[in-house]
């Protein structure tokens, strides 16, 4: 094939192809820009794993209505191979099943429609379908919806209750460890950005409590968290709150706070403690403080050693202050039911 482009526009073609964010539109300008340098159609749509007529379709896209034109996502290309009845089946079995790879989803569409699909026409295909290729969510086998829904019944009545001087608070124990933890990152295309790692487990354990409405946080590091750190946690909240009549706090099961010696404390407290159903994290909103805490201060992070790592660690707790914007927006009472999809299989 001769070349069509002019230099210029060559030019133009390959910018907009390093800047083109949507990878179907990069393959559409690759494509004119291989067949301008003389590739065949059969080797251009070997090269993109597409077939011949869809790259004939292409070029004559863009003679017919220009650069514009190629991009325009009114193009759809061939029609579609099944029909709508096949199409709402195939998306049907794919809510129901795992894929882990577009060639195992083309020969399930060839064994059940004796249709056949490359695994990037798939991948086309299962876009314009509505689904995307990302990670599925880990969540507890044993969680319980309707416990979830009750839950969140009980909370909204307890709010609304109340006293106006009450307090409610959730709480929980985190335990980072002095190891670097990688995460994503900005870096430059074909480099990679390496993170030091310590070679020790140490941790640091921390028993902490939060007022979703001041952001404001209790939290005590001790050598281990157990029923007797857990009371200690409690005398720095009731001594923090000592205008509150009743200071509920909603906490998962762990066992030091369902022990003996923390309800002979309860007993003559102020503190009532509201547990959370069985296998429910998605419901205790501190979770998200220590998720956001881990992004700030071990994500991509490298210490040294331990004693600068935990006392970044408490420093960020003692200057939660600094992220109320932040927090604002994270601890919401937005609650999510998890397990629904498995309790209904």
């Amino acid at each position: 094939m001769n070349p069509f482009l002019s230099e210029k526009t060559r030019i133009e073609f390959k910018k907009a192809h390093k800047k083109e964010p949507h990878r179907r539109h990069a393959d559409r300008i690759k494509a004119i820009l291989l067949l301008d340098s003389g590739w065949s159609y059969e080797e251009v749509a070997e090269a993109l794993l597409l077939d011949d007529q869809t790259i004939r379709n292409y070029e004559k896209l863009y003679k017919d209505k220009g650069f514009d034109g190629l991009l325009s996502d009114n193009y759809i290309g061939c029609m579609p191979k099944l029909t709508c009845e096949q199409e709402e089946q195939l998306k049907d079995h794919i809510r129901k099943n795992n894929y882990s790879a577009a060639k195992e989803i083309v020969e399930y569409v060839k064994q059940t429609f004796n249709k056949i699909y490359t695994p990037e026409g798939m991948v086309h295909t299962l876009d314009r379908l509505g689904f995307t290729y990302k990670k599925t969510t880990i969540v507890p086998g044993k969680a319980n919806p309707e416990k979830q829904k009750e839950f969140i019944e009980n909370y909204k009545q307890l709010k609304e209750e109340k006293a106006p001087g009450d307090k409610i608070l959730f709480m929980d124990g985190v335990h980072p460890q002095h190891n670097s933890t990688s995460a994503y990152c900005w870096i430059e295309k074909g480099k990679k950005k390496e993170i030091p790692s310590n070679t020790g487990r140490k941790r640091i354990n921390l028993n902490g409590a939060i007022d979703i409405e001041t952001f404001e946080v209790t939290i005590r590091e001790d050598e281990s968290i157990n029923a007797q750190s857990t009371i200690k946690l409690f005398h720095e909240i009731e001594s923090r709150y000592a205008q509150a009549g009743t200071i509920y706090i909603i906490s998962d099961n762990a066992k030091y706070y369902r022990s003996k010696l923390v309800k002979e404390y309860l007993a003559n407290s102020r503190i009532k403690i509201k547990f959370l159903p069985s296998y429910s994290p998605n419901l205790n909103l501190i979770e998200r403080l220590w998720k956001f805490f881990r992004k700030k201060i071990l994500y991509n992070k490298y210490y040294d050693t331990y004693e600068k790592f935990k006392n970044k660690c408490l420093s960020f707790f003692k200057n939660i202050n600094e992220y109320t914007d932040e927090l604002s927006t994270l601890l919401t009472e937005n609650f999510q039911i998890i397990g629904e999809q498995i309790s209904k299989t």
